[in-house]
């Protein structure tokens, strides 16, 4: 089987460099094989002017092999067959250099280095032919800058020249910097933003402009920034810039109220100075909220900032479609101010779903389905309630003799009350608008009915989420408390367990009743927070997580209990609760090579340590590893802790849990065609245990010795990137493995894809 894979691999590969690609290329033409830029200057990088190339080489699969040309290539010059047309949809056709595109490029290339302040820059191009491929350069010889020597203002209205003087700390200009217009023309934005948020509504940077005059037989200029007189159009008379103020704040909530000219003919409602319209008995908002989430008010000066804030604001009300601010101009009082009109467009208020997955537990495949009932304005507020009912279904493998029956059942319920708005007593409204942050109350409950064991779990929550400058997001959760309660083992299971007393605790604790009373703050930074960033070279992500457990609970015992109960510690409604504090934290880092191939780079660490009332982190908040996410070279809980081999049996996947965890992964992400892309990655990571545990005592954490346990995996992958989601396929092989010893360590040296191979399916991206 693996000598006819090898052959078929072999034939692919000569088909593909054996059809020809001179047929496609016309006489006296050349196929566009390689592009370069080079810089004389180090200042001046040959990356800046990527975007610059009008024509660019065919893709090459992981920037080796031009694979899409090729397949473009397999199909014959008759248009009219199908097969033809299948290879050159799939494919790309042979990019031909087009000496006029080239100096094209060539003259934005160079307007570019002159417009970051090198005027007497120039660009060289050369070609070198080979047979019918062409390399095409581009040589960028910069010279020497030109410097800011002296920066004036003729601002010749006396208001915007205080407020621009007030905020002059904040300029982007100075004596000395070098002539960049993408500096200028930001400082052009920055105080346009300034004044719109001052009252000058009509404001736009066209209104600035700039005078350059350089100093003979220097590069040294002279700056001056001029203020235009406001011209609405060139044949007005040009006046002075005005301050404008609002007048009226109107909410127009039903959909047929299209502007303020017709709200008379709908209901209406007066509020702290807005204007609700509405059709029906009363605004599908309350009046409180809309005040709450606007930043607009009567009597003030227009500030686009309060704009974009009420925009913010309304776009985290679920209820809410869209929204749409519109101002009108009106007279009042021999002066225009401004109407603000508020379109409300709402969503549908109510909604079902029903989802059908596959689930994979330990090698153990099965079925779920659940279905969703959401209410996006449950009480006028805004608020979001869900209830999810889900049912699951598994067949389990590896069963010893004497289980009833081999089929895994779950059914469960989960319900969560989101509110707009951060929900705390004695807080004051104005607090609760700086931090935009949304409180959520959650309740579940969850029952797993195994061969061996019945096993219940029962949650409450309350947590907040709020978003920093659209890059920083955070999540506190207030109070979690978990119940775990196992009412029934079978004989022989409970037997087991028994045998198990001094050997394992890990495993006795899984299955005993426990109550996790935690808390815990997540903090995610993503540096590629918006299409302006993503277009970026590099980016980059960091992830922390820190909870506790018990703590709280455990202070009470002590000074109410002062002993603990027998060797189930500290109890409450005699039932043990668990203490520990957990913490994670992941560094993702993306480098763009190009607009077609990229290179990540993910590091995870994380501890758990139990202490005080718990010998043992519970089972649900212990570190596993291998699976789609981790060391891909295996499938999930099947690796570690540490060298651990494992026993035979179905409930083996609790002993490969750990206190600590490694992941390491590298991957070349590619595309490859239409919505396909590829990836070739290297995972590296393990999993330990902080305390020793007997039975498991290659499992422990030391650090003289766990570097030589990390696991270690290659493989390639497939994503099929449908826009909304991104299907992933994994196929990962061991290279180094902990768990074996001698020449079995590194099977990298003899793969055996039944032995060594381990595939995955998965949803997303998986770092």
């Amino acid at each position: 089987m693996r000598r006819i894979g090898l052959y078929i691999c072999i034939c692919i590969t000569m088909c593909l460099c054996s059809c020809s690609v001179n047929k496609f290329i016309p006489e006296n033409h050349y196929l566009l094989d390689e592009v370069n830029i080079e810089s004389d200057n180090k200042d001046v990088k040959p990356d800046l002017f990527n975007s610059y190339l009008r024509q660019i080489p065919n893709a090459k699969w992981f920037n080796l092999v031009k694979v899409p040309m090729r397949i473009y290539c397999i199909s014959g010059q008759d248009s009219t067959k199908w097969i033809n047309c299948f290879f050159r949809g799939i494919g790309d056709a042979p990019e031909i250099y087009d000496e006029q595109t080239a100096v094209k490029t060539q003259t934005e290339i160079e307007k570019a280095v002159r417009n970051m302040g090198y005027m007497r820059g120039s660009v060289r191009m050369t070609t070198e032919i080979k047979k019918k491929r062409l390399k095409l350069n581009y040589y960028i010889e910069s010279g020497r800058p030109y410097t800011v020597r002296h920066i004036a203002y003729d601002i010749n209205d006396l208001q915007i020249n205080e407020i621009i003087e007030n905020d002059s700390a904040q300029t982007l200009l100075h004596e000395g910097m070098v002539f960049d217009v993408s500096t200028l023309d930001n400082e052009r934005q920055r105080i346009t933003r300034l004044l719109q948020n001052n009252g000058y509504y009509k404001f736009n940077k066209d209104f600035l402009v700039y005078q350059a005059d350089t100093v003979r037989n220097t590069y040294a200029i002279d700056l001056t920034m001029k203020l235009l007189p406001f011209q609405q159009r060139k044949e007005d008379v040009p006046t002075k810039h005005q301050q404008f103020k609002i007048r009226d704040v109107n909410f127009l909530t039903s959909e047929n109220v299209s502007s303020s000219n017709n709200v008379e003919e709908h209901d209406s409602i007066h509020y702290r100075g807005l204007n609700i319209y509405f059709k029906g008995k009363s605004p599908d908002l309350r009046p409180k909220v809309l005040s709450t989430f606007n930043y607009i008010r009567p009597q003030s000066l227009y500030n686009e900032q309060d704009v974009q804030n009420t925009y913010t604001s309304m776009g985290r009300l679920r209820t809410l479609k869209y929204t749409n601010i519109r101002f009108t101009e009106v007279e009042h009082n021999d002066s225009t101010m401004l109407d603000a009109n508020i379109h409300l467009t709402k969503t549908k208020p109510q909604s079902f779903s029903f989802e059908i997955e596959g689930t994979n537990s330990a090698g153990d495949l099965g079925a779920a389905a659940s279905l969703t009932y959401q209410h996006r304005n449950l009480f006028k507020g805004s608020e979001s309630f869900t209830i999810k009912f889900r049912g699951a279904y598994e067949s389990i493998t590896g069963l010893e003799d004497g289980y009833d029956s081999d089929n895994y059942k779950e059914w469960g319920v989960e319900s969560s009350l989101n509110f707009p708005e951060f929900k705390f007593p004695f807080l004051s409204s104005e607090f609760k608008r700086k931090i935009r942050a949304t409180s959520e109350v959650g309740l579940k409950f969850n029952s797993q009915l195994r061969p061996e064991f019945t096993r219940t779990l029962a949650s409450a929550s309350w947590s907040y989420r709020w978003t920093d400058r659209s890059r920083s997001q955070h999540r506190f959760d207030l109070l979690d408390i978990n119940y775990i309660y196992v009412p029934w083992k079978s004989a022989i299971f409970k037997s087991y367990l028994e045998n198990l007393t001094d050997r394992n605790s890990i495993l006795i604790k899984s299955y005993e009743d426990q109550l996790i009373v935690r808390m815990g703050y997540s903090f995610t930074y993503n540096s590629n927070n918006n299409a302006q960033n993503a277009a970026r070279k590099n980016s980059y992500s960091v992830r922390f997580n820190i909870e506790e457990s018990g703590n709280l609970l455990y202070l009470a015992s002590k000074i109410f209990n002062r002993e603990p109960k027998d060797d189930k510690g500290f109890v409450i409604a005699n039932i043990p609760f668990a203490q520990y504090i957990k913490g994670d934290i992941d560094y993702a880092q993306h480098f763009k090579i190009d607009n077609r191939n990229s290179l990540v780079f993910h590091v995870g660490v994380g501890v758990a340590y139990p202490y005080g009332n718990s010998q043992v982190i519970p089972f649900e908040k212990r570190y596993f590893s291998g699976g789609p996410n981790s060391v891909r070279g295996w499938s999930v809980r099947s690796l570690g802790p540490g060298s651990y081999r494992g026993t035979e049996g179905s409930i083996n996947y609790i002993n490969h849990t750990g206190d600590i965890k490694l992941d390491i992964n590298l991957e070349y992400r590619t595309h490859l065609f239409w919505k396909f892309n590829g990836a070739a990655f290297i995972d590296a990571g393990n999993i330990w245990n902080i305390d020793h545990y007997e039975g498991q005592e290659e499992g422990t954490f030391r650090f003289n010795t766990f570097y030589k346990q990390i696991a270690v995996a290659y493989g390639i992958g497939l994503r099929m990137d449908l826009d909304y989601l991104i299907l992933r396929f994994d196929g990962g092989m061991k290279a180094i493995n902990p768990m074996k010893s001698g020449r079995d360590k590194y099977p990298f040296t003899r793969p055996k894809m039944s032995r060594d191979f381990a595939f995955h399916f998965a949803v997303g991206y998986p770092f």
